[in-house]
């Protein structure tokens, strides 16, 4: 297609910004020459200059067919331009073994990364979302553009959650991006019920199926594990071209099967779930009905300690507790802090106060927020036996806490008899390698605040 000319007269920063903009969002081979004007007086700067050629035919000498046959798109270059962001680049251009070629095609690549990496190259600037961020790194790193797979990554990393974390995962592996894998771990660890039923666990490669499955750290029960592997292999039959047959589940699974750990459900779940799925031989069936319940236990060739999972720490924020005779008093009325933490941590739960008169019951609603959305909420009764201590009230998932932003941590409790309350307040406390700062709360109407109150502990992992 022919290049569009723009006429002197009519060139303005923002004309050619227009025009730059217009291209890149047409999936096509349109591009922008500037014609007859002296528009480098337009600007003061080398960076703005520069920015003017991006995706621009004026001064081209080289062009790129970028994305796969039947989706491509020529896009123009600047050979010198590109040499001076990229040393490969710079070798295809004037290494030794440089080739004289006027068209590249790069068929591995998609056209709206390939342009992402340009604009960073000719504008310094990076633009990235979430559909084509992980294709952006895979162009920064193919091309050897260290600071943009930088940006990558750290788009990444705040974007991480238990949804995304199976294939961020299998992705860090491939690009070699060790803390990214470190940080999906640490979702998928704290958050792995999640994660395993998760649509993207299903897009996994076999490779990270197995590392997944034979994580001592994973908290989760091992019939989800169970029932997630047997999703994969659905998802896989699809990718094969294989009917979703329980034979063919058992064949793509192979020896995956053997890291889950049958032996660790309880005897009801193994009995009622993964005895009845038909993917066990018969043989196998029998052989764990009596590792449960014979004295002499037949050997397995499947994993039978159960997972270690994560150890939940505690964030104490009171010095001291106390009771009185007319307090802590509940009337439904909720009792609420705010806190924020420098690191990303997952809140479990929380530690609540007991009965200051004897054993007794409480009905707790517990709830956790971000301005004023709700994350995580769970309705349970605790049973407390009159000591000081806190007693552990757990969300049914452990909730993802972003550092730097206050949360707000609720709990409204119903109980006929008066509970301890905190005292001495701390306003920071170090917990591990996380600080938490605590402030208090608009939404509580119960008293508690920083000084004193209730909510004395945030059960988390990190």
């Amino acid at each position: 297609m022919a290049a569009e000319l723009i006429p002197a007269k009519k060139l303005t920063p923002a004309a050619v910004h227009q025009y730059q903009q217009q291209n890149l969002s047409n999936n096509n081979t349109t591009t922008t020459t500037i014609q007859g004007c002296n528009w480098q007086g337009l600007y003061p700067t080398i960076r703005e200059r520069n920015s003017v050629m991006f995706n621009n035919e004026l001064m081209a000498d080289v062009h790129f067919v970028v994305g796969p046959p039947g989706g491509t798109q020529r896009v123009p270059g600047h050979k010198y331009v590109l040499a001076v962001g990229s040393s490969v680049f710079h070798a295809m251009f004037y290494g030794e073994l440089a080739e004289d070629k006027d068209e590249i095609r790069i068929p591995d690549v998609e056209p709206p990364s390939f342009l992402a990496m340009l604009k960073y190259i000719y504008c310094d600037e990076i633009d990235l979302c979430a559909d084509t961020v992980l294709a952006t790194l895979y162009a920064a790193k193919k091309y050897i553009v260290p600071h943009l797979a930088r940006a990558c990554v750290n788009f990444l990393e705040t974007s991480l959650s238990a949804r995304n974390a199976c294939v961020l995962l299998s992705q860090s592996c491939l690009f070699e991006e060790p803390d990214l894998t470190q940080r999906c771990w640490e979702v998928i660890d704290a958050q792995a019920e999640l994660a395993l039923r998760s649509e993207g666990f299903c897009d996994i490669d076999a490779q990270t199926l197995e590392s997944i499955l034979r994580r001592e750290t994973l908290n989760a029960k091992e019939m989800v594990v169970f029932e997630a592997a047997l999703s994969w292999a659905e998802a896989e039959c699809g990718r094969r071209d294989l009917q979703p047959t329980i034979e063919n589940k058992r064949a793509v699974l192979g020896k995956a099967i053997f890291l889950v750990r049958i032996p660790a459900m309880a005897l009801d779940e193994f009995a009622d779930g993964a005895a009845q799925s038909g993917v066990l031989t018969l043989n196998e069936t029998n052989d764990i009905f009596l590792w449960y319940t014979a004295a002499r236990k037949p050997e397995l060739q499947f994993a039978c300690q159960p997972r270690k999972g994560l150890a939940p720490q505690r964030c104490h924020r009171f010095q001291s507790c106390a009771y009185r005779s007319n307090q802590w008093r509940y009337r439904g009325r909720c009792d609420s802090i705010q806190f924020a933490v420098d690191r990303r941590i997952f809140i479990a739960g929380f530690g609540l106060y007991g009965s200051s008169c004897g054993s007794a019951e409480y009905s707790a609603k517990i709830e956790l927020k971000r301005q004023g959305v709700a994350l995580g909420v769970s309705v349970i009764k605790y049973f407390s036996d009159g000591s000081s201590s806190t007693f552990p009230v757990r969300f049914e998932h452990p909730v993802q806490i972003e550092p730097d932003t206050f949360y707000t941590a609720s709990v409204v409790l119903d109980g006929n008899e008066l509970s301890y309350f905190g005292q001495e307040g701390m306003t920071e406390v170090q917990c591990g390698k996380v600080t938490f700062q605590f402030q208090c709360s608009s939404d509580s109407t119960n008293g508690t605040g920083v000084q004193g109150g209730q909510i004395p502990e945030l059960i988390f992992y990190a």
